[in-house]
């Protein structure tokens, strides 16, 4: 397994407009998307804040087009040390390209959602806030782990009940993990499969309108 990503910054799509000292949200999308596949969330958003949608490191097998975060086949598919290595790539992406927001927060589907958690629990105390949408979190162990337990930040988990691109275990262990590990808003979309819903979308933008309010006090 490759030990280093590397995220193309010049592939990062930002939201236009003046971005100095306004607080980052990061998109960070699926498997077999791309950087544009979120961007069309931007409106969904608060105002106030920058954004940018950044394209994943590695490309999937062919024929599947786009963009992945972790291999999900073979010896190292959905492994917990492969999702570290992208969520690393993630944090380099940072320090090289937007070191300077005074908050960020991370907004991540599937596999995105996987990363955002796991670069929470690689830095806690670089993001104040993660969005995780039809994601989970990785089972393996991380040494920041117990000091989450008394940080508590601020994650919205949010799922489809029809959803059967996750596996199941992975999802009872996020439900178990999460309470324990983060101040969690936590939501079950009736009749949603692996996608993201108009309720979801209000749900998140509140989640986001109340972290602003804390990190402007």
């Amino acid at each position: 397994m490759n030990n280093s990503l590397t995220i193309d910054v010049d592939a990062t799509r930002w939201a236009p407009g003046d971005r100095v000292g306004l607080p980052l949200v990061v998109l960070l999308h699926g498997y077999g998307a791309d950087e544009h596949d979120l961007f069309g969330l931007v409106p969904h958003l608060p105002p106030g804040i920058a954004v940018a949608s950044v394209a994943a490191p590695l490309s999937p097998p062919w024929p599947t087009p786009g963009r992945s975060w972790y291999p999900l086949d073979g010896p190292d598919g959905r492994h917990g040390d492969a999702v570290t290595v992208a969520a690393r790539s993630l944090i380099d992406w940072l320090d090289a390209a937007a070191g300077d927001a005074p908050e960020i927060a991370l907004l991540g589907f599937s596999q995105g959602a996987a990363v955002s958690l796991q670069a929470l629990r690689l830095e806690p105390e670089r993001f104040s806030a993660v969005v995780a949408l039809s994601g989970y979190a990785s089972p393996d162990e991380l040494p920041n782990d117990e000091s989450l337990r008394e940080s508590r930040p601020r994650v919205f988990w949010g799922r489809g009940t029809n959803d059967d691109v996750i596996p199941t275990p992975l999802i009872e262990h996020t439900s178990q993990w999460l309470p324990d590990h983060s101040e969690l808003t936590g939501r079950v979309y009736p009749g949603l499969t692996h996608s993201i819903s108009e309720d979801e979308l209000v749900d998140v933008r509140v989640f986001l309108e109340k972290w602003l309010e804390a990190s402007a006090t």
